[in-house]
Formats: structure tokens, sequence, C-alpha cells
């Protein structure tokens, strides 16, 4: 019997992926130092990303991935930190995360698939 074609990963749902991958990635990076995550949590947020990265790869181009999902995680564990020490953002740290979301977006919109 022959196989089924599979029907290639749509970039949407790719975008998808990466998005979730990141959310993950602030967990696990966070989990690294705040003792309230379970190490299973961590384990499973760290290999569930990186699974996620590597499937979205297959319809995206790689260094806008990684640049996405780094600066989601950077973005968000920054955020995390704030928020659980309870020490704030200056001014500056502020600026230069609206400057780090503002090339996110920039990569998204200018990122085209392997057959664009």
């Amino acid at each position: 019997m022959a196989k089924a074609e599979l029907k290639p990963m749509s970039e949407s749902r790719a975008w998808t992926y990466v998005v979730i991958a990141g959310v993950l990635e602030v967990i696990w990076a966070s989990g690294f130092k705040y003792e309230e995550i379970p190490s299973l949590v961590v384990i499973i947020a760290l290999l569930t990303s990186f699974d996620l990265i590597i499937k979205a790869t297959k319809a995206l181009p790689v260094g806008t991935v990684y640049a996405v999902f780094a600066g989601m995680g950077t973005l968000g564990t920054t955020i995390v930190e704030a928020v659980l020490s309870g020490g704030g953002i200056s001014p500056l740290k502020i600026g230069f995360i609206l400057l780090l979301l503002a090339c996110i977006i920039g990569l998204k919109l200018t990122a085209k698939g392997r057959d664009a």
C-alpha cells in the first residue's frame, strides 16, 4: 500500500508553534532559577519547546524562527524576573524591551516560507 503524502505545514501553524515554544522557553528558563517550578515541568517544557521549533523550521527560515524564539524567551524571562523579584523595570530596560519586541515583529512580518 502506498504511503499517503503528507500535506506541508502552513506558515500560520508554524508561527503558532514558534509562539507556543517561546512561552515554554520562559517556563523552562525561569525553572532554572525558581525552585517553585518542578524539575519535571522544566524538562517537559524544554523538550517540547525544541520539538516545536524543529517542526516550525520545516515551513519557516531557521534564522527567523530562532531569533523570534530567543527574543520571546528574553522578553518573557525579563518580565518574569522583574515581577518575581519585585524590583521593577527601569525606563531604559523598557525601551530596550520595546525595541526587541519591534524587531521580533519585524522579523515575523518580513519572513517568507521556504518555498517563497
